[in-house]
């Protein structure tokens, strides 16, 4: 696991989530695969398995470098800049 630049900047406590879905997809009218959460802003996004790929959209639109996994039981986080796990 590394240590990356953008989670020293990332907000304490951690943001909480905007939604408990990923809303893209619910108005897509498609099923959202493996969420993730934004840590900088709390948006609620799919991963690149689901056909939209709404959390690396995200970070291309917002530049926000930061996510976690938002799975039952899972912990990690990943950024989208050094792609790497953090």
């Amino acid at each position: 696991m590394n240590e990356c630049p953008h989670v020293a900047t990332l907000p304490h406590p951690e943001v909480a989530p905007l939604s408990e879905t990923c809303l893209e997809c619910l108005a897509a009218g498609s099923h959202p695969v493996q969420l993730r959460l934004c840590l900088e802003c709390g948006h609620v996004g799919c991963c690149d398995s689901s056909p939209f790929q709404h959390a690396t959209a995200h970070f291309k639109e917002t530049s926000h470098a930061v996510m976690r996994t938002f799975e039952p039981g899972e912990s990690w986080r990943w950024c989208f800049v050094d792609g790497s796990i953090v």
